[in-house]
This record gives C-alpha cells, structure tokens and sequence, in this order.
C-alpha cells in the first residue's frame, strides 16, 4: 500500500523515531498506527540486545530536590557516546526520568525502572530511546535522600553531581558551596568517625607496606602509619578538608561560621568520569 508523507510525519511525531524507520513501520503495519508503533517499540527492544555489552560511559547526571527542600534524587542515564548524550530526545527523557523519581520517590534503581513515564514504564521509555539512537541506553546511577534540608549541585559539563543533606535549614548560598565541595572533592565520608572500617584498614595495610620497604624500624611503623591516616582523613572526609572556596579552614569550621547547630547528614555523588 502507499504510505503518505504525511502519515510518516505523524508516526514520527508520535514515536520519536527516523523518517525511514517509521515508513519501513507503516509499510509493516499495512498502515495501521497502533501495529506500527508497536513494530517501532520491538525494533528498539532488538537493538538494546545486541548492544546489551556495550559500555555506556557518556551520559547525563541529574540532582533534583524537591519544593520543601527535604527530599532528593540523584540519577544517571548512561549512553555511549558524548555526542548522543548532548541530543536533545537523550536530554529530554533523562529529565523526564529525573522528574519522575522526585514525584514519585522509588525506593531503589529497580522500582524507578517501573515508573510510568508518558504512558511508558521508564525502562520501557529508556529501551525506545535505544532503538531511536542506535546506542545502547541504561539508568546508570539512582539514589534518594532525606533530611531537614538538602541542596544539590550538578556540574556545568553534566557528567557529576551531588546531593547532600543538613540536619537544619541553612542559606541556599552555603548549601549549595557544600554540594561544590562534596562534587569537586570527592569525600569518602562525612568525617572520619563515619569512613567505612575497611577503608581504614585498607589504607593502614598499604601504609605499613610503604613503611617497610623504606626501611624505617618496626617498632615505629605502627606511629607513622597513623599519621599518614590523619593525613588521609583530612584529605578524603568532608569535615576535614579545605573549604575549596575559602582555602583556609576546614569544611567543618566553614559550617561553624554558618550555623553553629548545623551538621550534615548524609550525601550522595555521582560522576561518569570516576
């Protein structure tokens, strides 16, 4: 049968996807747009497949926080390359995404797949998007958070943010100046109280390993290796380190000058690029 332009465009309009993609549908279908679409919907199923162990490296990393400012999310919808991830249907469903997990706040990564996005669960909606692209299309990264007061911050490139929360409301200024350090600085924890034991036995066993090999006498290993800890806790926990912006105190003594009262609670980070 013939298939109009002008049905071609309204496939088109309606799906998303190629001119020929949507003729080669129509033609198909026998015209019918409800077959065609579905034809469309398979076509992206099988290109998720055959990409299904491609790596998707590129993409967009959302932070959103919520009116009352006590509820956020932090997404990643990961593709392949730099130049898919600037399009603007890629842009456009991994804000959708984004907007949905805020509305409807899923408990994990597997409950935000069955989020309905435009009729469309957000798997489902990611799966179409890799039959438009012809690259593999996944959400990489979700997490939520709590608090009495939270801000965010994504970096201008797009491929790293953060989501931190605050035991009490502060300035939208200092907030945010957290979220830039946590973003920029990448702590491993809030302080050193709360770092993970593993990681400080980890860091401890390689520091005793350096120790020896420089020769330094056993009964001093111990000594030098918790110095070196210090010195790793000022580096890699929020608290301790250098107020990047200001450059000479710390993190927690910054804070202090915010509000006295004012700790932080929890925070999540994500970058493509780590």
């Amino acid at each position: 049968m013939e298939i109009k332009a002008a049905d071609v465009a309204k496939l088109r309009k309606m799906t998303g996807a190629g001119m020929m993609d949507c003729k080669n549908a129509l033609v198909e279908a026998n015209g019918n747009f409800d077959k065609a679409k579905d034809i469309i919907r398979e076509k992206g199923k099988m290109v998720a497949a055959k990409r299904a162990d491609r790596e998707t490296t590129e993409g967009s990393v959302i932070a959103k926080v919520n009116d009352k400012n006590n509820k956020a999310i932090l997404v990643c919808l990961g593709c392949e390359t730099d130049f898919v991830s600037k399009n603007e249907d890629f842009q456009q469903l991994a804000n959708k995404i984004a907007d949905a997990a805020i509305e409807s706040f899923p408990a994990d990564l597997e409950a935000l797949k069955s989020v309905k996005i435009d009729g469309h669960t957000v798997e489902e909606a990611v799966v179409e998007q890799t039959g438009k692209s012809g690259e593999k299309h996944t959400v990489a990264f979700y997490n939520k958070l709590e608090a009495p007061y939270i801000a965010s911050y994504i970096h201008t490139n797009g491929k790293v943010a953060t989501i931190v929360g605050f035991s009490k409301e502060i300035s939208e200024e200092a907030g945010r100046d957290i979220a830039m350090q946590i973003t920029a600085m990448n702590p491993i924890s809030i302080n050193r109280d709360n770092c993970p034991q593993e990681v400080i036995e980890k860091e401890l066993e390689v520091y005793r390993i350096q120790i020896r090999e420089e020769k330094k006498p056993e009964e001093l290993v111990e000594k030098i290796a918790q110095g070196k800890l210090n010195k790793f806790f000022k580096e890699s926990t929020l608290e301790d380190q250098t107020f990047v912006k200001e450059g000479k105190i710390s993190v927690k003594q910054y804070l202090k000058t915010v509000d006295p009262e004012v700790k932080v609670t929890s925070f999540y980070r994500f970058s493509l690029n780590d």
